[in-house]
């Protein structure tokens, strides 16, 4: 017979392997793996075959999965577009960008850790969940492309990708996918974009009670804080941004629109310490920003900003517009040692809201204490 003891680590090691909570917005209803039999990767070769595999899958990390080196390293020529101190990024010629893009600035010679430039596939009805702090995945970010669909990413820490280089990586990228829950995760040190939405149709996503941490020795600013942060550029994308801390950026945080269109709800997150913009909203994007808190954040919004909507719930009594398409009365946004939005408020897309799955919305004042307690890694 199990003592009580022995029965009350089993209950407590069993919740911790199952998901927490559901998703809330765009992808609410999202399964991921399921009740398929839990998988637990013990090797770098097992975890990139479960997650790629055609099955249903619930995958949990029970240690740190580190793919610096496994692939090579890469000296070659590239490009310093914002300077050669010791504090900028440099650039790799990815795609010759620095030939096509970037021909004036000075070359630069770059070395940079090769497994880093491309994300492990994730196919459909993926759960990849992490245990306590233990699921860590090093030199390589996830990729999601090719109409996958109904994946649940929680309660991992991506890190590393060739932090010195722009063009070095990305955390996690979305290009034709669907029904895509991110929660819990934390990105840092990353080269690239910690969270992208490519060209193509991505649908429903979530991206809920992450860390988005920008911190980095080194950065295409110069000055320790990460300009690609969120870039979401999709067709037809529907993406839900809730209850996250996106901290210590400097632009794109997020970029929204520029080439599809993105249909954006960013509600109740922390913005911290940007030294330039949080939100730039081009051509096809379409966002309402509400209830969100902004510490010490230079411009919330890009000022060279043209072309696509926002609505920046700049009064209780605008607020109310939100009634019908949204299903709630928008909250106004909070300000401290920071820019503004002004009052920027487009309305005319709110149809685009009705009849989807739409998240909630708390006041701002219980934002930083909510954020705190539960965004990012190790945290439930």
């Amino acid at each position: 017979m199990l003592s009580i003891y022995t029965l009350a680590a089993l209950v407590a090691n069993a919740a911790a392997l199952a998901v927490s909570g559901t998703a809330e917005g765009f992808a609410k209803g999202v399964t991921g793996g399921g009740s398929a039999s839990p998988v637990y990767p013990k090797t770098n070769a097992e975890l990139v075959s479960y997650l790629g595999d055609s099955s249903p899958r619930v995958i949990i990390l029970q240690k740190n999965f580190d793919f610096t080196g496994t692939e090579g390293t890469s000296s070659e020529n590239g490009c310093a577009p914002w300077g050669t101190g010791a504090t900028c990024q440099l650039a790799i010629n990815q795609n010759n960008w620095c030939t096509n893009y970037e021909a004036s600035a000075p070359k630069a010679s770059v070395s940079y850790d090769k497994a880093g430039i491309i994300g492990i596939t994730v196919k459909s009805q993926k759960t990849l969940l992490g245990q306590g702090t233990t699921g860590v995945i090093k030199g390589k970010g996830l990729r999601i492309t090719g109409g996958a669909s109904n994946i649940i990413i929680q309660n991992v820490h991506i890190t590393n990708l060739n932090p010195h280089y722009v063009w070095g990586g990305d955390a996690i990228t979305l290009d034709g996918a669907d029904m895509v829950w991110i929660d819990h995760v934390k990105t840092s040190q990353i080269g690239r974009q910690h969270i992208v939405l490519g060209n193509g149709a991505s649908n429903r996503v979530s991206i809920t009670n992450n860390e988005i941490d920008g911190s980095s020795t080194w950065s295409a600013t110069c000055d320790a804080h990460h300009y690609w942060a969120m870039y979401f550029t999709g067709s037809s994308d529907l993406v839900t941004l809730k209850g996250n801390y996106i901290h210590h950026t400097s632009g794109r945080s997020p970029k929204v629109g520029g080439a599809g269109n993105t249909l954006l709800h960013a509600v109740n997150n922390y913005f911290y310490a940007n030294s330039g913009h949080a939100f730039e909203v081009g051509t096809g994007g379409s966002v309402v920003a509400e209830g969100n808190v902004f510490q010490n954040v230079v411009n919330p919004i890009d000022s060279g900003t043209s072309g696509g909507q926002i609505f920046t719930a700049p009064s209780a009594s605008a607020n109310a517009a939100c009634s019908a398409s949204l299903g709630h009365t928008c909250q106004v946004n909070a300000f401290g040692s920071s820019g503004s939005f002004g009052s920027l408020g487009s309305t005319g897309f709110f149809s685009n809201f009705k009849g989807k799955k739409v998240a909630s919305a708390s006041a701002a004042s219980s934002v930083v204490a909510s954020v705190g307690k539960n965004a990012g890694f190790g945290k439930f």
